[in-house]
């Protein structure tokens, strides 16, 4: 509990619900699925609180909103720097913990002006590759 007072956000259960939703979560769950789960503690929960917490938790650097899918967006709760690969079948996202080398000084965005870097891979998980051949 102590460690949601230090995010500064006013806790209520439902937000302390999202909170120990995230805390550890690989899945990457978008607003939908937190909002799926936390509900069934709380029914009459809406959706805005989800999204209202994640945007409040997103603004203040405690979860990253990965915009991998282009039907919806997915939050990780862990902020250190890592990557993703992502199945493109099922859509299973996995972090990738390895420091590549990678050009990102300025002559290579063309005037832009860069607020941010985000690599990701591609490909098929093992269990979509068995399936798949």
């Amino acid at each position: 509990m102590e460690e949601y007072r230090q995010l500064q956000i006013k806790l209520t259960p439902q937000r302390i619900a999202i909170l120990d939703y995230l805390k550890d979560n690989k899945m990457h769950p978008s607003a939908e699925d937190i909002y799926g789960m936390v509900k069934k503690k709380f029914p009459t929960m809406s959706f805005a609180t989800v999204y209202n917490t994640l945007e409040a938790l997103r603004d203040k650097g405690k979860i990253r909103e990965l915009k991998l899918d282009s039907t919806k967006r997915r939050y990780d709760p862990d902020i250190s720097n890592h990557y993703h690969l992502i199945c493109t079948k099922c859509n299973e996202i996995r972090d990738v913990y390895k420091t590549l080398k990678i050009d990102t000084s300025n002559s290579m965005f063309h005037g832009y002006t860069k607020l941010g870097t985000n690599v990701e891979f591609f490909g098929l998980c093992p269990k979509c590759s068995i399936n798949n051949g």
